[in-house]
């Protein structure tokens, strides 16, 4: 590197970082608050608001969440062949601010008289529509924003973990900002409020995305952008024929968010996957069919192993998030049902204290980002399959706190609200170990020309996780007959049930990655 290079070089780094990653790190502070504060009130809503069944409430979110998190796998391919990473972001967060700012519209309230449940369909329709933008908008955004960070640092950058480490940092702002401030909007002064507010958040996001581009220095443009520009059936560009494209898929999408039932019964005791999970399959399908191909095509044998390195690190995403995404689903129901909300002198509501996850990220990733790099220096620093492996196995003791709590309530026959916190900080020590690092992964040991690809396969791991605890969370689906109350004691049975199930799957699972830390490492080829 000359030495003009390296003063320019060193002019656009901010503590130590490009300043590429601080405005990567504030626009998804703002999209993970817009989409977090959204999260945090949904299954709420449904079951509050629109008097959804537990059971039809974990479908819809399991059926959303599984759609969300496969998109970026169509969304990080177009960037990758054509859009380019800088315009996928644009246009995934103009989706974003439609869709949010469309979950305002509550319509009217349920009512429910003789067991029958009348709802407001306009609204349900709008409310459909609005996440089905927030599904498209999430693909193109997600996976290419968190390319460009990888793509800010040179290969075997030492930095590389620590940048993603903060780059984490500012997804759990976002969240903390969100699940307290829309969720006690939410709550207190109306649904709309909540979802308003997350609309707000996601405009600051895009605002910030337009205003700090001139950092990614071209990191982020178009492969070729002659043939973005080129004409397609004489009347449209290929740029437009994509957007045009892509907004006709939001019927579709729109339709599948509908059925949202995980499986359908076609006769009695005979089910078969709905169409979301097929919509899924079809997608997981292609990629791997494409990835396989490309492996054993176009990659040497030290690009193929690297290449199946990143496919074992998507597997272990997808068994971590099958345990983490609870926090939004029975973790929720758990802790607005059977849980005494008070501490601090506060009376925090359910909404709210899914905001514990990234207040502890906060607290641990500064941390982490410290961490590594002296371990390293020393020669401690643990491989990235090990830290997988500790991080499965946390989530699976975060249940655990969970199970003690729930055979140890209080005298009002409720938990204490101390053992939910120490469940959110372990799970969340096992976040840190995993997430940051399989995405540091991912964007290391890809071949550099399909790596927005593999990161949409990351997700696409998530969307899975998300349909999976969906599954889960129905263990402990509890029915209220109308003017019934609640069977405090029952309930605690069930939440007991699933969440000795969940701690079985994250240790188990965990052990065993261990034991297949030396073989993935020598896939990895010295990455380390």
């Amino acid at each position: 590197m000359s030495a003009a290079v390296e003063v320019a070089t060193r002019r656009d780094e901010f503590l130590g970082h490009p300043k590429g990653l601080y405005v990567c790190f504030f626009t998804e502070m703002w999209e993970r608050f817009s989409f977090y504060g959204m999260k945090a009130l949904l299954l709420l809503y449904l079951t509050k608001y629109h008097l959804f069944t537990d059971e039809h409430g974990y479908n819809l979110i399991g059926a959303y969440g599984g759609l969300v998190y496969a998109m970026p796998v169509i969304g990080g391919l177009i960037a990758d062949r054509w859009l380019g990473m800088r315009k996928a972001v644009v246009f995934g967060g103009l989706l974003l601010v439609l869709g949010h700012l469309g979950m305002a519209t509550e319509g009217h309230p349920a009512t429910s008289a003789g067991g029958v449940v009348t709802r407001d369909a306009g609204a349900l329709q709008v409310f459909y529509f609005s996440l089905a933008l927030i599904i498209l908008g999430v693909g193109f955004l997600k996976p290419n924003i968190s390319t460009i960070v990888g793509k800010l640092y040179a290969e075997n950058d030492p930095r590389r973990d620590s940048g993603f480490s903060l780059f984490y940092a500012g997804i759990n702002i976002g969240a903390t900002v969100s699940g307290v401030l829309c969720g006690w909007l939410g709550e207190t002064y109306g649904w709309g409020w909540g979802f308003g507010a997350a609309g707000i958040g996601m405009l600051a996001g895009l605002a910030n995305f337009l205003y700090g581009q001139k950092h990614l220095h071209g990191h982020a443009e178009p492969p070729d952008p002659a043939a973005l520009r080129r004409r397609v059936f004489g009347i449209l560009t290929r740029e437009q024929l994509i957007y045009l494209v892509s907004l006709a898929g939001l019927v579709v999408i729109w339709s599948l968010i509908q059925a949202h039932s995980l499986f359908l019964a076609i006769v009695p005791g005979w089910f078969e996957p709905s169409p979301v999970l097929l919509a899924m399959h079809l997608v997981t399908a292609c990629l791997l069919g494409g990835i396989l191909w490309f492996m054993f095509a176009r990659c040497t044998k030290v690009q193929r192993e690297q290449m199946a390195a990143v496919l074992v690190f998507i597997v272990l995403c997808l068994i971590f998030f099958t345990l983490y995404e609870q926090t939004y689903g029975s973790w929720v129901l758990f802790s607005d049902r059977v849980m005494n909300h008070r501490a601090l002198g506060v009376e925090w509501n359910a909404s709210e204290l899914t905001s514990l996850g990234a207040v502890f990220i906060l607290v641990l990733a500064p941390i982490f980002a410290w961490l590594w790099p002296r371990l390293e220096t020393r020669g401690w620093n643990p491989s990235k399959p090990a830290k997988s492996a500790y991080g499965l196995i946390l989530a699976g003791v975060s249940f655990l706190v969970l199970v003690w709590s729930a055979r140890h309530p209080e005298a009002n026959g409720l938990t204490n609200i101390w053992w939910f916190v120490l469940a959110y900080f372990v799970l969340e020590i096992g976040e840190m170990l995993l997430s940051p690092i399989g995405l540091s992964a991912v964007t290391e040991l890809s071949v550099p020309s399909v790596v927005g690809l593999m990161m949409g396969g990351w997700f696409l791991g998530t969307s899975y996780s998300e349909v999976l605890a969906a599954q889960l969370g129905k263990l402990s689906a509890i029915e209220i007959p109308e003017g019934a109350v609640l069977n405090v004691a029952d309930a605690l049975a069930k939440y007991d049930e699933l969440f000795v199930f969940s701690a079985q799957i994250g240790i188990a699972c965990g052990l065993v990655t261990l034991a297949l830390t030396p073989l993935i490492r020598r896939w990895m080829h010295g990455v380390k």
